[in-house]
């Protein structure tokens, strides 16, 4: 059978000469479908068949469980703002489906565009498509909010794509990673999309007293209403289309930047900011399912534990110094980054994109340190410097995109002085056995 299936693929193979974009798609199926069929020679200790896809896949299926939670996180956050089904598992279907509605075409826009790219650049140099983009296409989506406007997504994919990968020399050459690198290009040529109180709750326009949800549930929540009706489920159709009084879409960063950890605790628990039922970007805001994700990379060697844990070293490092810094008590003028200074550093572990950010992002073999201890340098610097950028910029209440981006500049530098003492270490030990050999 798998013969029979090879053999077909074979026959159908395009001329590479007279179609070498329909050779290049072609191409990049026929990998993504057949693992390689060669191994290195027996008599080693490495006998592996894996390749870059299948690297790349492992990663692809490990932010699975955020998918399906940020998709279902969506739908609930709406239907919060809106005052209804507050209840966890209350109404779900229309969460979920109305969180499909909102990420499928962002992920099937991040795809075709960054495809794309990927496919004319690949074909014009007349080389496999490379398969860079199966990460940075699948991590993109999780990174923006849910109503991000697609056109601004795709600029931000093609600038990423080929500024950040392509200009350098395609996958393996970059030295920014380009997820981030697409998300910091909406936030400083779009602030508004990207920042603020209503970006992170889909289909709300704005925040306060008799504020609206941005559109009528018509289209194909109609269709979806027909079905649930049948069934005597909820529909979209009984929804206010009011957003409830008091209603706040801040993130527990943006509250905690104005009014310190009383003002998080306001309106999310710590229960809450944990399992992720917080506004925040689409994959970045359930804690344990990021864990498990950071789990299955660290098992299957895909990504490097040193970044990880000294990421964490340096985030609470961070933490403790900037706690002991700050004022004890706060009266009614003070400025609300002090009042972030004081909130506790373990608490910071709550709010946020820290985790996910370490896990995924900072792992990213291409951008990041390559030897084992420039690693610990790399993550030790992108935890401190990305937790004095949250809590000392008042402009941007987060720091891991602009810490790892600027670590990424870093890392080639952190590698030659890793290697540079690692040659003096030796070039030492083989003068000093040199001279006792004289001397015996």
């Amino acid at each position: 059978m798998k013969k029979a299936l090879l053999n077909f693929f074979e026959r159908i193979e395009p001329d590479k000469a007279k179609s070498p974009l329909l050779h290049t798609a072609y191409d990049a199926f026929f990998t993504f479908a057949f693992t390689p069929d060669t191994v290195t020679a027996k008599g080693v200790h490495i006998r592996d068949g894996m390749d870059l896809k299948r690297t790349m896949v492992t990663v692809v299926v490990a932010l699975q469980l955020l998918y399906v939670f940020g998709t279902y996180n969506i739908g609930n956050q709406h239907f919060h703002a809106l005052g209804m089904y507050t209840g966890t598992f209350e109404a779900i279907h229309l969460k979920i489906f109305y969180g499909l509605v909102k990420i499928l075409p962002i992920f099937v826009v991040t795809h075709v565009v960054g495809l794309g790219v990927e496919f004319y650049y690949a074909a014009k140099k007349g080389h496999a498509v490379e398969e860079g983009f199966l990460v940075s296409g699948a991590l993109i989506p999780l990174i923006m909010p849910p109503d991000i406007p697609l056109w601004i997504l795709s600029v931000a994919i093609i600038f990423a794509v080929v500024i950040g990968k392509e200009a350098f020399g395609g996958t393996g050459m970059n030295i920014l990673n380009i997820a981030l690198l697409a998300r910091v290009f909406v936030f400083f040529a779009y602030p508004t999309y990207i920042s603020g109180d209503e970006v992170w709750i889909a289909g709300i326009e704005k925040v306060g007293a008799g504020a609206y949800a941005s559109q009528e549930y018509g289209g194909i929540y109609g269709i979806l209403d027909s079905i649930f009706g049948s069934f005597g489920w909820a529909t979209f159709g009984e929804g206010k289309q009011a957003v409830v009084d008091g209603f706040t879409g801040a993130t527990p960063l943006g509250l905690a930047a104005k009014g310190g950890w009383a003002a998080v605790t306001e309106h999310y628990s710590v229960s809450d900011m944990w399992w992720g039922h917080i506004p925040g970007s689409i994959g970045e805001t359930s804690k344990p399912l990021i864990l498990l994700g950071a789990l299955m990379l660290v098992f299957t060697k895909v990504a490097d534990w040193r970044i990880m844990v000294s990421a964490i070293v340096g985030f609470v490092a961070c933490g403790l110094m900037i706690n002991g810094i700050a004022p004890d008590t706060f009266g009614p003028e003070t400025d609300g980054i002090f009042k972030f200074m004081a909130v506790p550093w373990y608490y910071h572990f709550y709010m946020g994109s820290f985790f996910f950010a370490m896990a995924f992002m900072a792992t990213d073999p291409v951008t990041g340190a390559s030897t084992a201890t420039g690693k610990w340098i790399y993550g030790f610097f992108i935890g401190f410097i990305g937790l004095i950028i949250r809590i000392l910029n008042p402009a941007y209440p987060e720091g891991w995109m602009l810490a790892i981006l600027f670590m990424n500049v870093f890392a080639p530098l952190i590698d030659h002085y890793v290697f540079e003492a690692n040659v003096n270490r030796r070039a030492k030990r083989q003068a000093a056995l040199a001279k006792a050999r004289g001397e015996q």
